[in-house]
Formats: C-alpha cells, sequence, structure tokens
C-alpha cells in the first residue's frame, strides 16, 4: 500500500477513534480497496464496522437498498447510486459513517455516455452524502487507486467541513 494511502488512513483513524465514531464501507468497482485502506491502520476494530462489496446490481438492491429504478434508468454508474450506496451502508452496517464507490475501473466496459475511468465516490451519513466524479482513465490499477485514495480525502474533506476541525 502506497504511503499517501496509509497517510489518509491514519488521518481517517485519529478522527474517528477520538470521536467515538464507526464507520464503514459500500463498494462496488473497488473491491474492497477503500476498506482495505481503511483496516491498513492497526487498531481499526476500534471504528471500522465492516464492509459490503455490491459487484452486483442485486447486492446494491438487497444490501444497500439502492432504488431498482434507479439502476434500471441511470445505471450504477451515477450519483444517485453512490449516495443511495451511502445511506444503504449506514443502515445496513449500523454505522454513522460509510464511503461508497461505484464505476468503470476498466480497462472494459465503458460506454460513449459513461467511459471508462468514470468512478463516482461518495462519503457521509443517512441525512448528509457528498460525492465526487472521478472522469479520466489512466488504466485499471491507476484508476482503483486513485479512487480509493480520493475517497479517503473526500472523507476527510466532509468531516473538516462539518466540524471546522482539521482532521489528523
Amino acid at each position: 500500500m502506497e504511503l499517501e494511502t496509509k497517510v489518509l488512513s491514519k488521518e481517517l483513524q485519529q478522527y474517528l477513534y477520538d470521536n467515538g465514531l464507526t464507520i464503514g464501507t459500500a463498494e462496488s468497482c473497488t473491491g474492497g480497496r477503500i476498506a482495505e485502506a481503511i483496516i491498513a491502520v492497526p487498531g481499526a476494530s476500534e471504528y471500522f464496522k465492516g464492509g459490503i462489496v455490491s459487484y452486483t446490481n442485486e447486492v446494491k438492491e438487497n444490501l444497500l437498498h439502492v432504488s431498482h429504478e434507479t439502476l434500471e434508468e441511470k445505471t450504477a454508474v451515477c450519483e444517485e447510486v453512490a449516495q443511495q450506496m451511502v445511506i444503504g451502508a449506514c443502515e445496513t452496517l449500523r454505522v454513522d459513517y460509510a464511503l461508497a464507490a461505484t464505476g468503470v475501473a476498466g480497462p472494459t466496459g465503458g460506454t460513449p455516455d459513461i467511459p471508462v475511468g468514470t468512478i463516482w465516490l461518495a462519503c457521509g451519513n443517512k441525512d448528509d452524502v457528498r460525492t465526487m466524479k472521478l472522469d479520466k482513465d489512466f488504466g485499471r490499477d491507476i484508476n482503483l487507486a486513485i479512487a480509493t485514495n480520493q475517497s479517503l480525502r473526500l472523507f476527510l474533506d466532509y468531516m473538516k467541513e462539518k466540524t471546522g476541525k482539521t482532521v489528523g
């Protein structure tokens, strides 16, 4: 795991642990990499409850309560699905906050409307979700590494904005 990921994970740990908060993940294209980054720091069991790898729409619907209509109308790679994944993870895992990722990491699977490299990230709680769209293709491995780090950074920025405190 690269240094940047470890630094971000440590910052996340300090904030969650110090404030007695819990977190979980709902991942599609990242396949558990965000959860792996979170647990890379010793003591993660104090605040990380678990993750759901929802690689299929069926799992997104059944475990994360993502709307079937949204998946049908907009596909799994859209802002609304990422938002619903966060809310669903908070409910299913019973955590204070969740991180989510859904997208097309490549090298295949893209369409003219949703090209390879399109990844929606989301974080938040059941009442307030923030999103970020990645839209550049650097190849599968780099796309997934960027999505993992950007997901952690998105959450840290979200917490800083919510609390007015610097995280870390």
